[in-house]
């Protein structure tokens, strides 16, 4: 039996830990000593209920065994807040992998609490690059793979950054987790869900957006002008915007309400919600990387609002593009985004067991 302690604390760690949960309860089912046992530390990141708590719910994720509450911010605190927490809890509980998941503050702190203690570290989505040092997730995923044992990658080109920098032992394709996330709630999302009532949307009649990145939301230049590209496309069809809390007080702090007479600014939604607004959207408009490939999973294209993406696949397949914050070029391309071409790149939708598998065999 192993024992895996994963790390928590942003919406697209939830997705993904989700499913790999999930595939831990599955083959737990009617054993008396299961191969596997998991604990969740959630590090409070996404501290808000509707960017955390309501994900649990929807995700049936199991209730974390300790929530760190970090209510650091910026970078350096928040991390080192998390990494005093972690240290703590790495000791306690002395587990035999530590799991951390994507780019965010959470995944470094875990990473560099894990190799101070010697405990094993497995990076699900290794590899990954923008090739943009200037975004904090790049440095973030960067360090977690010099760091980590197991480079658990969700396409062939992660894993073919990870042999160009010399990183090779540990290193696996396993596929993307989120895929997993979008086979098992893509149907739920469609039965469950009342967000298109609710909103008076009808299926195709708007468009979808998200803006939160560091890179966009804290910059007065950046915010408005894809503020302003976005209530100019409202004349076309209306466009959802459900406003992450960093966002929202950027947008106050800027003065940068008057931009949005004509966006619909709503509440930040649940997992279910934010799946069912993506399948019926004309086109994604966001700088998530996550929602990047949710887009694709649920055959949406998708704008970004980036100079540079880590998912380069799906804009090699033509169902993403990258407009950055130009007003004109966003309105222009979600106007004209269709579907692009098959891509097989993340895999079956098995990616959680492969990750079990993977720590199993390293394990034995």
């Amino acid at each position: 039996m192993i024992k895996i302690l994963t790390v928590v604390g942003a919406r697209p760690q939830f997705i993904k830990a989700a499913m790999v949960s999930r595939a831990v309860r599955r083959r737990a089912r009617g054993l008396r000593r299961p191969q596997v046992v998991e604990e969740i530390v959630h590090t409070g990141q996404h501290y808000d209920s509707a960017m955390s708590d309501v994900f649990f719910s929807d995700l049936g994720i199991p209730e974390p065994c300790l929530n760190l509450g970090v209510r650091a911010s910026g970078h350096a605190a928040m991390t080192a807040e998390i990494l005093v927490g972690l240290e703590k809890e790495i000791r306690a509980r002395k587990p035999d992998w530590t799991l951390v998941y994507g780019d965010t503050n959470s995944t470094l702190a875990g990473a560099l609490a894990s190799a101070q203690l010697n405990v094993p570290l497995a990076h699900v989505e290794a590899g990954l690059r923008s090739f943009d040092r200037s975004m904090p997730e790049e440095v973030n995923r960067v360090l977690t793979d010099r760091l980590a044992d197991l480079l658990l990658c969700p396409t062939r080109s992660a894993v073919e950054n990870l042999r160009a920098e010399g990183l090779t032992a540990g290193l696996h394709w396993i596929g993307d987790v989120m895929l997993d996330a979008a086979l098992a709630f893509g149907a739920v999302a469609r039965r469950r869900s009342p967000v298109l009532m609710r909103l008076g949307l009808a299926p195709k009649s708007y468009f979808l957006a998200t803006v939160h990145r560091a890179e966009n939301a804290d910059s007065r230049l950046r915010l408005g002008r894809i503020l302003q590209g976005l209530d100019q496309l409202s004349r076309f069809a209306p466009v959802i915007l459900p406003l992450h809390p960093r966002t929202r007080l950027r947008m106050d702090e800027f003065g940068l309400r008057g931009l949005c007479r004509r966006i619909r600014l709503i509440e930040p939604v649940g997992f279910l919600d934010m799946i069912r607004l993506e399948q019926e959207a004309r086109a994604i408009l966001t700088d998530s990387g996550g929602i990047q490939k949710e887009a694709f999973f649920q055959g949406v294209p998708c704008v970004t609002l980036r100079d540079r993406t880590e998912w380069v696949e799906t804009v090699e397949a033509g169902w993403n593009r990258l407009v950055g914050a130009d007003a004109e070029r966003l309105v222009e391309a979600a106007l004209s985004a269709q579907p692009g071409r098959e891509l097989q790149e993340y895999g079956r939708g098995d990616s959680a067991d492969r990750v079990l598998d993977v720590l199993l065999r390293q394990s034995a």
